[in-house]
């Protein structure tokens, strides 16, 4: 049996299944490999082997299909009832008059591309897949409606309706949950595609902790950051050739992003759409004479009003605060000397602050330049 996760499985009592797989594998593709592998093998031993699987053998089971392709065994598929017919009755349509499209939730960004009509979205059981075909509309409003079907013909049955902004907070999914689309007149597309469901495949082949990911990823952002600036600082006003680098170069830091966001929401933390909301509200908050009624002569006053904000947002009381403690030492040191307001202090000059008493006295009267002279000293500062 593949999964004794199902209202179903104890019709096959005392089978072997292959849950175990789900939990050491990386990727799904691996799972369905390994019990085809399993099951060739068994095949091979005893001559005759029933695989079990919920619902339908011939809709949404890729170990079957596999099977089915595998030249070293010969399969029997015996039909069953799909949850697909239950689907269809709590929908109240005919799926052939509307024109109803199965699609892998997996795959959602790639197989719905250039649709418009009733979608139903299979392979639903997370919260990060949902939001990843969430973000997978292009033109979507968020006001379309959605119906999240789950637990068809069990006790816990629940249908939900809702809308597509709230796609991915309405339910907490399961492996047993679908999402109907009645008409979006949205578009998927493959720039779409590109930024949502890559990172979010990528992202589930990664191994280890959160924390672990995360920063094993720092060497990448900051190479591709820099890489931003190389092409920024070779952009030509004259040469439109000269987007071209810019554009790939900021699709790789996009997609470093994206990358990050997609952990963190596979760890159920948080998605791509907190990181786009939350500039977008910081955005709003400090720009109150664009967003508010706040007058703004000249950009110094914008600056300084920003400032501001910052300061009444952050709580912060030392120029110290908010400065990246991961820049480089002369960055950091450039960055806190530029935040530090100016005094009656400041060094004069680049040789530091004036020498006071006999001693300053006495070397300046020799024209002593003190340790910056002396080379065992200066490698000792």
């Amino acid at each position: 049996m593949r999964t004794a996760r199902h209202p179903s499985a104890d019709l096959v009592p005392d089978a072997t299944t292959f849950d175990h797989l789900y939990e050491s594998a990386e990727r799904f593709a691996d799972v369905y490999a390994a019990i085809v592998e399993a099951l060739v093998a068994a095949a091979a031993e005893h001559g005759e082997v029933l695989y079990a699987v919920p619902g339908s053998p011939l809709v949404l089971e890729r170990s079957v299909r596999s099977l089915l392709a595998d030249e070293r065994v010969r399969c029997d598929v015996l039909p069953a009832m799909s949850f697909l017919d239950v689907a269809w009755a709590r929908l109240g349509i005919d799926p052939v008059e509307s024109a109803v499209r199965l699609v892998d939730g997996h795959e959602f960004a790639l197989a719905a591309a250039g649709t418009t009509g009733a979608v139903l979205i299979t392979h639903t059981h997370a919260a990060w897949v949902l939001s990843d075909i969430k973000l997978a509309l292009e033109d979507a409003t968020g006001d379309e409606p959605v119906v999240i079907l789950q637990g068809l013909g069990t006790p816990a049955e629940q249908i939900t309706h809702t809308t597509w902004s709230e796609l991915d907070r309405a339910v907490t999914p399961d492996h047993l949950t679908c999402v109907y689309v009645r008409r979006s007149g949205s578009r998927s597309g493959p720039a779409t595609c590109a930024s949502t469901n890559s990172p979010a495949r990528c992202a589930s082949s990664a191994r280890g902790t959160a924390s672990r990911r995360h920063r094993s990823l720092i060497p990448y952002l900051v190479e591709e950051t820099f890489e931003v600036v190389d092409a920024l600082e070779a952009l030509d006003p004259d040469d439109p050739a000269t987007d071209e680098a810019l554009i790939e170069e900021l699709g790789d830091l996009l997609y470093q992003i994206e990358f990050h966001a997609t952990l963190a929401e596979q760890d159920g933390r948080f998605s791509i759409a907190d990181v786009t909301q939350g500039i977008h509200d910081k955005l709003v908050r400090r720009h109150p004479h664009v967003f508010g009624d706040v007058a703004a002569a000249d950009a110094g006053t914008v600056v300084a009003n920003w400032d501001e904000l910052k300061r009444a947002e952050k709580g912060r009381t030392s120029v110290f605060d908010g400065v990246a403690r991961s820049l480089p030492a002369l960055a950091y040191a450039s960055t806190w000397r530029a935040r530090r307001p100016r005094s009656a202090s400041d060094w004069p000059t680049v040789d530091g602050p004036p020498r006071q008493g006999r001693r300053g006295a006495g070397r300046a009267a020799r024209g002593d330049r003190g340790w910056r002279s002396r080379p065992d000293r200066g490698r000792a500062r």
